[in-house]
């Protein structure tokens, strides 16, 4: 068998044809750029985002030159738009998961808070479809639908009204355990009376699509972050990966439990294969390697492929908390700022790139700790994928501030390689999901080099900064966990 998975993200999108021993046959890639807009706004043209899909997808499959079996497709999760069901047609950008400008839609909604988190497992924030659902209803269109971008996607492909569950759960509209829309929650953000689509596993086949050469079945649709959870075989409660794209997405593995987090992290569902939905609690970094290109605009360096050649040794305690569209967990304060701290006469710029790295490196470090407390277990190892693990200073300042082993994923194509498993589910129901994403081992493994100690008192540190960035109006930063030196 030989599948087409395409992973429409934020910064680009990658069509891989993989065979069902996991063996990638081909590969294209389409660049895409957001536009940045002040008021925190992030927009996309839709557009650009179907033509990238088709080109890499076409480019791919005459590049394999097989037949192919099946289509999956992996979506950004929380990006949104209205469009016309009719016809096709956007009627609006695509507003990007980093745009910010729904705060006064959470904000007016502040009362249901706790209600919101005991029905959906997630945070009242922006960065959830809803409040940009409910944005896009006030400021520019109450035409058309407004769904998420996968379902125009799809729509596109083969004329389908669908989302999958695990999309559907990065909503704030849908009930976590029994994965349906839910009538309390779209009355409390006004969209009652809106067309949403029908909710399908991941494996379901939702139809046929023509646009990649001969007909074939589209399934394998999934959130880019659980889909690299999958391909990076978490499939045993407690196993985690950190993907650094654009942002950086931690997600540890909760079974079939949809236990909610007491750290301030978000409860969703990972997948849903076989009849059986899994779930995952989940942290958020929103600038990564999005902080790395501001760097390359701002001249510091070329590219990343630069960070490690620029990068000094040490910080000479610089430090960087690089919320350049806010903070996500546990903080959830969209109105935080950027922050370099520390910097004297003698600051350069290579000091300034590690300090970059190294506060991208201690949010992380935050996630895993906050996902240990959910766990009441440490985490003992992390599974890494994404552009930014090349980054040889990153990933030992992750294994140093995180104080456990990091292994990196050896393909630099996890997400399509999860939704391909998605799709050879549905093709083969004899298949075993392990056997979906079949064994791997790390490309590099990364152990902590600095002592606890030294990694405690830069967190303590960093988390200082951290709390000085925060907007006034936030409410004060929910208390971190014990440092490793505060555990001894």
């Amino acid at each position: 068998m030989h599948i087409l998975a395409i992973d429409q993200g934020t910064s680009g999108t990658k069509a891989i044809v993989v065979d069902a021993a996991g063996a990638v046959l081909a590969i294209a890639e389409e660049t895409l750029r957001p536009h940045y807009l002040e008021g925190g706004g992030v927009e996309q043209d839709p557009r650009a985002l179907l033509d990238s899909v088709l080109t890499a997808g076409r480019r791919a499959a005459a590049e394999a030159g097989v037949p192919l079996d099946a289509v999956a497709l992996a979506n950004q999760g929380e990006t949104v738009l209205a469009w016309d069901p009719a016809t096709g047609t956007p009627l609006t950008p695509a507003i990007v998961w980093q745009d910010r400008r729904a705060e006064r839609v959470c904000a007016a909604r502040a009362a249901h808070t706790d209600r919101l988190a005991t029905l959906t497992g997630l945070v009242l924030d922006p960065y959830f479809s809803a409040p940009k659902m409910r944005w896009i209803r006030e400021e520019l269109t109450t035409d058309g639908v407004v769904t998420t971008t996968d379902t125009w996607l799809i729509h596109h492909l083969c004329g389908a009204f669908v989302t999958d569950a695990s999309t559907a759960g990065r909503s704030l509209l849908l009930g976590l355990e029994d994965t349906h829309w839910n009538g309390e929650l779209l009355e409390v953000f006004g969209l009652g009376a809106e067309r949403l689509p029908e909710i399908v596993a991941s494996d379901a086949v939702v139809g046929t699509t023509t646009a990649f050469g001969p007909e074939l079945p589209v399934t394998g649709l999934i959130v880019d972050q659980q889909a690299a959870l999958l391909a990076e075989a978490c499939l045993e409660a407690g196993t985690a990966k950190c993907t650094y794209g654009t942002g950086a997405f931690l997600l540890a593995q909760l079974g079939t439990s949809a236990a909610r987090s007491a750290s301030g992290l978000a409860t969703s569902i990972a997948w849903r294969l076989r009849g059986e939905t899994r779930y995952c609690v989940d942290g958020q970094v929103y600038t990564a390697a999005s902080a790395v290109r501001w760097l390359a605009d701002l001249g510091l360096i070329s590219g990343a492929d630069q960070l490690d050649t620029v990068a000094a040794a040490s910080s000479e305690n610089v430090l960087c908390v690089p919320a350049l569209a806010g903070l996500a967990a546990p903080w959830w304060d969209s109105a935080a700022t950027a922050s370099f701290t520390g910097m004297t006469l003698s600051t350069g710029r290579g000091h300034l790139v590690r300090a970059l790295l190294e506060g991208i490196a201690a949010q992380v470090a935050e996630l895993t700790a906050l996902v240990g407390a959910d766990l009441r277990a440490p985490l003992s190892r992390l599974r890494v994928d994404g552009g930014l693990t090349r980054s040889r200073v990153l990933m030992q300042a992750q294994a140093d501030l995180a104080q456990i082993p990091v292994e990196v994923y050896p393909s630099p194509h996890a997400t399509p390689l999860g939704a391909a498993a998605c799709a050879l589910t549905a093709l083969d129901p004899s298949l075993d999901l392990a056997e979906t994403v079949g064994g791997w081992q790390p490309s590099a493994t990364y152990e902590p080099a600095w002592p606890a100690d030294r990694a405690a008192d830069h967190l303590e540190r960093w988390q200082a900064a951290a709390r000085a960035t925060l907007s006034p109006k936030s409410p004060k930063s929910p208390k971190s966990p014990k440092s490793p030196k505060e555990k001894q």
